[in-house]
């Protein structure tokens, strides 16, 4: 007996659904797990963590922070670069900070609110972090359009005829008052300090670039978060430069250390992607074993 057209279509239907979850709903997935078994690569499947004193410690494809109870780096471990992943290196928040070149101007916090923390725009996170990290490798952390306090300097400049003409007024749109501003004049008019909750939309935004050295010794890894906030390498100039900190920590020479940083440098994905890094959590192992 001939079933009827649409019972027939069904049926198709049915058996490709059928095979199909075999196939890729059982089969596969389990043909994957079982090579995921194979030995030298179970490592990389279980997320190539890595064992110390018998206890998981980290990964090596997953940055985290060397830093006390307190946030403040450790002298004796490289630092890894920031991260805006949660509150830093979290998996479950895998994000970047989105912020674009054009996020120049704070949200200046509110001094009645001693909750409120404000919020920095690209540019002073960029001034504060490298003038944090200048002050403890030892070296300039200064760098172009950044205030010597560390944030973005940058005035909202007032002209006579609104984007031309001779200017009427500057305001210091990243320090709020009472702070001096980082320059006392502007074309001939007294800088001001900016206060909270003040309308400067009608000013010019123009950011300052100051005598800072076009080449920053602080490298730019040093002060910017990686897109997903858990990369697990820094630059070989970002750990060039924590050598001689950690050395001192560790009362070794710093030819000892630059070795192991040698050691753990990785070089470019298929010989000519990208830039060689360097491991942060297995070179800061490699000390600990030292």
């Amino acid at each position: 007996m001939r079933l009827p057209a649409w019972i027939a279509q069904h049926l198709a239907a049915l058996r490709a659904l059928v095979v199909l979850t075999v196939v890729l709903g059982l089969a596969y997935p389990l043909l994957m797990v079982a090579v995921a078994r194979i030995p030298g690569l179970s490592g990389h499947a279980d997320g190539s963590l890595v064992t110390r004193d018998g206890r998981h410690v980290g990964s090596t494809l997953i940055g985290q922070s060397f830093t006390d109870a307190q946030g403040n780096p450790l002298r004796q471990y490289f630092q890894s670069r920031p991260s805006a992943a949660g509150a830093g290196y979290d998996p479950d928040s895998t994000s970047a900070s989105n912020l674009g070149p054009e996020y120049v101007v704070d949200t200046l916090p509110n001094p009645a609110d001693k909750q409120d923390k404000g919020k920095q725009g690209l540019l002073t996170q960029v001034c504060a972090r490298s003038k944090a990290v200048g002050e403890l490798e030892g070296v300039d952390g200064s760098r172009p359009f950044c205030t010597p306090g560390g944030v973005g300097a940058v005035l909202a400049v007032y002209h006579r005829d609104g984007a031309t003409g001779p200017v009427t007024r500057a305001v210091s749109l990243n320090e709020a008052c009472p702070a001096r501003p980082f320059v006392t004049t502007w074309e001939g008019v007294t800088v001001e300090c900016a206060n909270y909750g003040e309308d400067y939309s009608g000013g010019v935004v123009t950011p300052v670039r100051g005598g800072a050295p076009g080449n920053p010794v602080v490298p730019a890894d040093a002060v910017t978060a990686s897109g997903s906030g858990l990369d697990p390498h820094i630059s070989v100039a970002y750990a060039q430069l924590q050598v001689p900190r950690v050395a001192a920590a560790r009362h070794l020479s710093q030819a000892q250390v630059r070795r192991l940083v040698a050691e753990h440098t990785d070089g470019r994905t298929l010989g000519f992607m990208g830039e060689p890094g360097v491991n942060v959590l297995e070179l800061n192992l490699a000390l600990d074993r030292s």
